[in-house]
């Protein structure tokens, strides 16, 4: 995405798996190998890390997850 991508846009890398297709590529972003996972913003499964994010985002689009 050579433009970045707003906050709730799903990465076209991200794979019916919710895994990344380019994990271990060298077109890997640096900001996507920069990211560190924390439960603090993971929490303990999908649907948390989705509200935790969307609410330090301000997005109201994710409500009711």
């Amino acid at each position: 995405m050579p433009d970045g991508k707003k906050g709730g846009v799903r990465c076209v890398h991200l794979n019916d798996n919710y895994r990344c297709d380019i994990f271990n590529s060298p077109e890997r972003p640096t900001v996507c190998g920069g990211f560190k996972a924390e439960r603090a913003f993971c929490g303990n499964n999908r649907a948390e890390a989705v509200r935790i994010l969307a609410q330090l985002e301000g997005l109201s689009i994710w409500e009711g997850l």
